[in-house]
């Protein structure tokens, strides 16, 4: 008698559900969020075309003036404007070196400049530190205070300020436009700002536990930290003090003149009818340590404001 054996059937393959799981759920947000994201981020061709707008609008008076001076002075009344360079930009420069001391000027600038930048941006982040981190009477009240300088105009100060100068014989000397300059209410509150956020208090009483002093915690906590705001501050304050023109004008002489008081000198020398083309042959020359400055340390300036950004 044959024996019938029954061979047991495949299990049936599990139906699969139609709805997601939680899990299923979060991963197919999680991916919509990110494509959106990358579709908002993505800049489109009205974001160019309104870079390329701003860009031309912003380079267009530098280019305009080289322009005019590589031209003749006449070109400056063209209608429509002359917006291709002609040969006598060279011509035009060694005038201006002729006209007035135009590389002492710039050496002037360049040590002002550098001086002024350098002591900004090292009492500007002691002052900024102390008023972030450290605890003493009255603090507030003293920031308050040097925030408040900032709403007195700088034209206010000019009379007293020139008498000083004039009673320590410093007038028609670099020292009297560099001194009045070395620290500047906003440097502080910007470094204030800045440091009040990005370095925690338990670093500094760590700082303090393995036995570092005040000043060692401030060299090797503060300054590494406020790097990047350091050197935003230090280009913002080089630009400034490359540009001034007020002080200078009235504190340096003819004869050891600034940048900028050069080109005051050059456009008065024609007389009632300056030579255009080489006011703004040598204004362009006043540009360029500002280009260069820029194009090298340019970079430390995007990072800067960046990581300002991202902290904020």
């Amino acid at each position: 008698m044959s024996t019938l054996i029954k061979t047991p059937k495949p299990p049936k393959p599990a139906r699969a559900s139609s709805t997601p799981t939680v899990e299923e759920r979060r991963i197919i947000d999680s991916e919509r969020r990110s494509r959106r994201r990358r579709a908002y981020e993505r800049p489109g061709m009205l974001t160019y075309a309104l870079l390329a707008a701003f860009f031309a609008g912003s380079a267009f008076p530098l280019w305009w003036s080289f322009v005019i001076g590589s031209r003749q002075s006449s070109d400056t009344n063209l209608v429509p404007p002359a917006v291709l360079p002609g040969p006598n930009f060279l011509t035009h420069a060694l005038e201006v070196f002729e006209t007035v001391p135009f590389f002492q000027a710039l050496l002037n600038s360049i040590i002002i400049s550098g001086a002024i930048t350098v002591s900004v941006v090292f009492f500007s982040t002691l002052a900024g530190y102390s008023f972030a981190k450290l605890k003493f009477r009255a603090r507030n009240g003293l920031l308050v205070g040097v925030i408040a300088t900032m709403a007195i105009p700088t034209q206010l100060g000019i009379i007293p300020l020139f008498m000083l100068m004039a009673e320590w014989q410093w007038i028609g000397t670099l020292q009297a436009v560099i001194v009045p300059g070395m620290v500047t209410a906003f440097g502080v509150f910007f470094m204030r700002q800045y440091l009040v956020d990005v370095i925690p208090d338990e670093l500094i009483e760590a700082a303090r536990m393995d036995g570092a002093s005040m000043w060692g915690t401030f060299r090797h906590v503060a300054l590494p930290a406020a790097r990047p705001a350091m050197a935003v501050l230090a280009l913002f304050t080089f630009m400034a003090a490359w540009t001034d023109y007020l002080w200078p004008s009235l504190a340096l002489s003819p004869r050891n003149p600034s940048v900028q008081t050069a080109l005051a000198a050059l456009s008065a020398s024609g007389g009632q009818t300056p030579d255009n083309s080489m006011v703004l042959a040598g204004a362009v020359l006043s540009v360029i340590p500002l280009l260069i400055l820029f194009f090298v340390a340019g970079k430390q300036l995007v990072a800067g404001i960046m990581q300002g950004a991202v902290k904020g």
